[in-house]
């Protein structure tokens, strides 16, 4: 059964549930876990799980949580994924703490796209199914929430040191998201009566004495200024100490930071710089986009007219050429398992190169010496090969390997030297990758 991921297509955004909350550890797993189990069945509609995963993949069922979780049971805890195979995707986590730790029952969920959420009736039965929840496993805080608003926000640190922010918590109303329940804590270092006054969609006080609060009717809708309004009024009353016309101008901030920028790529880098723009945070991405449109590599100079092309000078070319396709062999086992069209040697397979050195950062974090002695051979043979496969390009040995050359029509190509300046740094990995010099190479193929 192949599952959807949520995070292996980050276009859209997701709707993000964080909950832990207390559970009883003496009763049967069974009855500690139907309360969830029903409401997630009631409540969930079209983004139910159908897959669960412990040890293996099974049909969603409830003996199939029971069995996954007592497969995947340590000393002290267990936990196990569900997902789906069609869309909507969802990640959920199911996990279980035991003693003699305090016993928690953690959910996180992801449903992507977030659009899902666009519909009042279908946001009203995922509140009513986390204020299910929040009833019989009662929580100091939980959330639901826009994943990549959520990362704009600071969560979860809120601009604490990672430390302070493990030991304290959410100890106080550092957010308000669109969905909240505040537990008896929060509720009583608010005030009860000002926490059931606060102005927004529902309020709601729990039989544990927590407080559900939702800010605005759709979830997907959070973004607009209506519903900034709303989310800004609510978190000025829980703080009182905040300024509103500051906690509302950062919202609209947030929200501008997320307006969709239409990608406008140089065309030979275009793919390149699309994953690049995919691989960093949806909070971010917008941003990337705008930046990586504004911006235009150098041209090629890494090569010389034909009839410049220096003769070879090595007493057995083929021999060197062999030597060349074992060079790019280096590069082959380095990469061939987060990027194994490596094995095709395609112009594809060149823009994958490209991502997942940059992605690694590989300039920064290996030593100079190893990177001319064993990276800038094994790339540059790499770049060379490709050049000679896919555009029917001619090595043309040198002793020395900056100077050796691919012709493809009426130039040259001097691929170690490309990948001489390439590994510089993370941006000229950008600068001079190797699928813009493949490119400019297919152009001059007669």
């Amino acid at each position: 059964m192949k599952t959807l991921s949520p995070h292996e297509s980050n276009a859209e955004d997701d709707l993000l549930l964080v909950f832990k909350g207390a559970f009883d550890p003496r009763a049967a797993l069974e009855d500690a876990l139907e309360p969830f189990l029903q409401a997630l069945e009631e409540y969930a509609g079209s983004w139910m799980p159908d897959v669960v995963k412990g040890q293996r993949r099974r049909k969603y069922a409830r003996a199939s949580v029971l069995r996954a979780l007592e497969e995947e049971r340590d000393e002290d805890s267990t936990s196990i994924g569900l997902y789906r195979t069609k869309q909507p995707a969802l990640d959920m986590t199911l996990g279980l703490r035991f003693p003699p730790g305090t016993p928690e029952l953690t959910v996180w969920l992801d449903v992507q796209p977030l659009s899902l959420f666009a519909d009042v009736e279908r946001c009203r039965q995922f509140v009513d199914m986390v204020r299910a929840w929040a009833s019989r496993y009662p929580v100091p805080h939980a959330f639901a929430h826009s994943v990549a608003d959520n990362e704009l926000a600071g969560a979860p640190y809120f601009g604490r040191d990672v430390k302070t922010s493990r030991r304290d918590g959410f100890d106080q109303v550092y957010e308000v998201s669109w969905l909240n329940i505040f537990g008896p804590k929060l509720v009583a270092r608010v005030g009860r009566e000002r926490m059931l006054s606060t102005p927004a969609h529902r309020v709601e006080e729990l039989p544990n004495g927590a407080v559900l609060l939702v800010t605005w009717p759709i979830a997907a809708d959070f973004a607009s200024d209506e519903a900034r309004v709303a989310q800004a009024r609510a978190h000025v009353h829980l703080r009182p100490d905040l300024d509103f016309d500051t906690v509302l101008r950062t919202l609209r901030e947030r929200s501008a930071a997320l307006v969709p920028v239409e990608p406008h790529f140089p065309p030979d880098i275009a793919p390149l710089l699309a994953r690049i723009s995919d691989d960093v945070p949806l909070g971010e991405r917008q941003r990337k986009i705008a930046e990586l449109n504004a911006y235009q590599p150098p041209e090629p100079e890494e090569w010389l007219p034909a009839n410049a092309a220096l003769p070879p000078d090595v007493d057995d070319p083929d021999l060197v050429r062999k030597y060349y396709a074992h060079l790019a062999e280096g590069l082959v086992v380095l990469l061939h398992t987060p990027a194994p069209s490596v094995f095709d040697a395609t112009p594809e397979s060149l823009t994958d190169v490209d991502f997942h050195l940059w992605r690694q950062n590989l300039p920064e974090r290996f030593a100079r010496h190893d990177i001319d002695a064993h990276a800038v051979p094994a790339v540059g043979a790499y770049l060379g090969e490709v050049l000679v496969r896919r555009l029917g390009g001619q090595w043309i040995p040198r002793q020395k390997l900056e100077e050796a050359q691919v012709r493809v029509g009426s130039r040259v190509w001097l691929p170690f030297v490309r990948a001489h300046r390439y590994l510089r740094s993370s941006q000229a990995l950008l600068d001079f990758s190797l699928t813009q010099l493949y490119r400019a190479a297919e152009r001059h193929v007669p």
